[in-house]
């Protein structure tokens, strides 16, 4: 998905929060715990789910500094963030032209989640490369990584699916995207740099308590293969007709793969 906005954003917080993997999770708290206090930067903040997520679980005393590009994201953290009492400043920074200046901040966990997809492999090797001068711990979750997948299947499931994957490659603000070749890319480029990194599924599994999200992701679906015209238009939209009645019928059951990273610099994970 291209869309950014609010109502995106807390559409899908509970799917990613229900998501996130409990041992990638553990061991970033297990890391932590030996610390009094955390400072946290959360990259491409969004809305502050990294925190609303991940703050629960911290023990210890907390200090958050959250960064998006967006202003009008950034004042619906500040509101929804201030209800958790966590201690946050909120900064606009372009994290093309001013990733390594936000780095430089004091931080004992860098955070991002559902963004390493979202950016080019240069930027992903300057995003490892400024951490690891630091000695920064990487934590970034839901990342997708292209497995997708639909019950009741549809003929034309394979073709859609891999027309929408090949489709996230487009540049979204930070280079050719990686899309679902991120987290692959992200583990190589932290294991160069010295990094001990492990990984663990993240996926959504959405039935139909999710329907809503399963309809915005039928039409985001739908919209980018079209885009892209990799299917008929005829084809394409019965398969958009065919999932929607079985949405209708509380039968559609979509898996969204994605991936947790937690690199650690020259530690074990």
């Amino acid at each position: 998905m291209s869309d950014f906005s609010a109502d995106w954003l807390a559409l899908r917080e509970p799917a990613d929060h229900l998501a996130r993997n409990a041992p990638i999770r553990d061991a970033v708290l297990v890391y932590l715990g030996r610390r009094e206090a955390v400072r946290v930067t959360d990259l491409a903040c969004g809305t502050g789910s990294t925190l609303r997520a991940l703050a629960p679980h911290l023990g210890q005393s907390q200090a958050w500094h959250l960064v998006d590009r967006d202003a009008g994201l950034l004042g619906r953290a500040k509101a929804a963030c201030a209800a958790t009492g966590v201690p946050a400043v909120f900064d606009r920074a372009d994290l093309d032209r001013d990733l390594e200046a936000v780095l430089a901040r004091p931080a004992d966990l860098l955070t991002t989640s559902a963004f390493l997809d979202l950016v080019s492999r240069s930027w992903l090797e300057r995003l490892a490369t400024a951490a690891a001068a630091r000695r920064r711990p990487v934590y970034a979750a839901l990342s997708v990584d292209g497995r997708l997948a639909a019950q009741p299947a549809h003929a034309l499931d394979g073709a859609v699916f891999a027309a929408f994957n090949r489709h996230q490659h487009r540049d979204k603000g930070l280079g050719d995207a990686l899309g679902p070749l991120a987290v692959a890319a992200a583990a190589a480029i932290f294991a160069s740099r010295g990094y001990q990194v492990a990984t663990g599924l993240a996926d959504w599994v959405l039935g139909a308590e999710a329907a809503a999200l399963q309809r915005r992701l039928v039409a985001g679906w739908y919209q980018a293969v079209a885009e892209s015209g990799a299917v008929s238009a005829p084809d394409l939209v019965d398969w958009q007709a065919a999932r929607m009645a079985a949405l209708a019928r509380d039968e559609l059951c979509l898996t969204v793969g994605h991936v947790d990273l937690w690199a650690v610099p020259g530690h074990a994970p």
